[in-house]
């Protein structure tokens, strides 16, 4: 079948890529008016922890048993873990224990063994998620950096969902140093086709049509796109027995390279129980109170989303008190963006950058959830420039004796506390009164970092003129090289009154919009 596949999707069409305006009876899709056409008829060219027990041995495998296809490489983490390679097939044998199933491997390395796998790694074998060409949710942006990676050739593929008509999917296809995209509709049959003059029954049969002639496409389809380990998602916790049970042995966690300071401690990279690499945040003796951190932590350790920092465990029983969280390698984007300057960053990654944080910030809003300390200096960049929200919540317990290590903070004796003055709502300021729309006020102020590439806000003034300065009604000038419709978002965020700025769903969708929007990465040569 990977045979198969691999020489089934080449090309579809000489497609010539060029802007244009889509009339108003064309369909529109990925969310904001851009128009990927389909080829016509005439123009057809894609703290010591007890071990939960292993039940005991499954019966031999039979027939129509709940056969699974892995999806990325694992390591065991644990004695109790197993260990598997993308590909391999795998027993379910109990789904019990939640987000960690019990499955016993058919083949690959650890094939007869049985034990703990991660849910979100493997998927029905049958199934379309275990197609390797199928990638699910990653929108257009993601896809185009994902094929341009020199592992993969032209040809290279993917299917994904389209990410503005829910329900349809889109093709995207490499071709010579170019991302074509193309919509697969559906007939009222519910066969897919690209051209209408070929219509398959399934996804399985339109790309095995297509990697054995272009027919149309702007090449062959040739071999699914590498998804890499790189693609594999975070665990739900470090293994299955942390899941509920997550104050950890100290002992279990080895600190290695310092990766930074910041107001609630330093940031160490570490290894956990000698197998997992995870980011350690050491808070500083002192400044939060246990009890209030544990009953803040169990909310944070609820909130899952692919641009949050997970919370994996934490070490409370001695100070200083650990936070145990998934690893971002390249460290804070205010240091990420310092220290680029604009060498390699384009415009597109500096929006991109921003929708992603707009993302994790409209999850936290859905679980009416406030970060209360929205910049760049907390969130983390990982590879690729993937950005994840980090320290959600840890400002609502830090202690207000405590001071902020850098200098852009303010005294406000009322309150006895200290607090980043230039990235603070008015409200916030003047009323102690933080509200997602708090936060929203601190996204424009996080948009305009990114792009100045990390400059301080409010350049040449100081806290207090700053605070003074906004009272009168002024706002920040827009930055230089920054659209101007960028800018027009920082000012909606900055609006006096709360009720009048954006929500972080408006704004996670106006900036990937942005890509959207350039029509030049289509294929539009053919008409319905």
């Amino acid at each position: 079948m990977r045979k198969m596949l691999s020489s089934c999707l080449h090309s579809i069409a000489s497609c010539c890529c060029k802007k244009w305006k889509p009339s108003e009876d064309e369909e529109r899709s990925e969310k904001d008016g851009t128009v990927i056409k389909n080829l016509s008829a005439s123009e057809e060219r894609e703290p010591k922890y007890p071990s939960r027990p292993l039940p005991d041995p499954p019966a031999p495998v039979k027939p129509g048993g709940e056969v699974y296809v892995a999806l990325y490489d694992y390591s065991a983490r644990t004695e109790q873990d197993l260990s598997f390679n993308a590909g391999d097939h795998l027993e379910v044998v109990d789904k019990s224990p939640g987000e960690w199933w019990v499955a016993r491997a058919l083949t690959g390395v650890s094939a007869s063994q049985q034990g703990y796998i991660p849910a979100n790694y493997v998927a029905p074998v049958e199934s379309l998620d275990a197609e390797p060409w199928y990638f699910s949710d990653t929108k257009r942006l993601d896809a185009e950096k994902m094929l341009l990676a020199k592992w993969n050739q032209s040809g290279a593929f993917l299917i994904r969902n389209s990410e503005g008509r829910k329900g349809e999917l889109s093709l995207s296809v490499l071709d010579q140093g170019t991302v074509k995209h193309y919509k697969i509709p559906k007939l009222d049959n519910g066969h897919y086709y690209i051209s209408k003059l070929k219509s398959f029954p399934t996804l399985k049969e339109l790309v095995e049509y297509y990697s054995r002639q272009a027919e149309g496409l702007c090449v062959r389809l040739t071999e699914p796109c590498k998804k890499g380990q790189i693609m594999a998602p975070e665990t739900y916790g470090l293994s299955y027995n942390t899941v509920d049970i997550w104050e950890i042995d100290r002992k279990s966690i080895q600190l290695s390279k310092k990766l930074g300071t910041g107001q609630f401690g330093e940031v160490y990279q570490g290894l956990w129980n000698g197998t997992t690499s995870v980011a350690v945040k050491t808070l500083k003796p002192g400044t939060m109170d246990t009890s209030d951190f544990l009953r803040e932590a169990q909310l944070m350790k609820k909130l899952r989303h692919p641009k949050l920092i997970q919370l994996y465990a934490v070490c409370t029983t001695e100070e200083p008190i650990y936070i145990i969280t998934e690893l971002m390698k390249n460290g804070s984007l205010l240091d990420y963006l310092q220290k680029d300057k604009g060498t390699s960053l384009r415009i597109s990654d500096q929006i991109e950058m921003s929708a992603q944080v707009a993302s994790g910030m409209a999850y936290l809003e859905s679980q009416n959830y406030i970060h209360r300390d929205l910049a760049a200096r907390n969130v983390l960049v990982g590879e690729n420039n993937i950005c994840k929200v980090a320290d959600f919540g840890l400002a609502r317990v830090f202690m207000k004796e405590n001071e902020y290590e850098d200098e852009d903070c303010v005294y406000e004796p009322k309150e006895g506390t200290k607090f980043p003055v230039k990235w603070t709502a008015p409200e916030a300021i003047n009323g102690n009164r933080y509200t997602i729309k708090s936060d929203v006020w601190s996204f424009g102020i996080l948009l305009y970092e990114i792009m100045t590439f990390g400059q301080m806000p409010y350049p040449g003034m100081s806290n207090i003129q700053a605070v003074q300065w906004l009272s009168k009604g002024h706002r920040m000038a827009c930055p230089p090289k920054c659209p101007k419709v960028l800018h027009d978002i920082m000012l909606k965020c900055w609006k006096e009154n709360e009720s009048d700025r954006p929500t972080f769903e408006t704004l996670q969708w106006q900036l990937e919009d942005f890509f959207d929007l350039d029509t030049t990465a289509y294929d539009d040569s053919s008409q319905y």
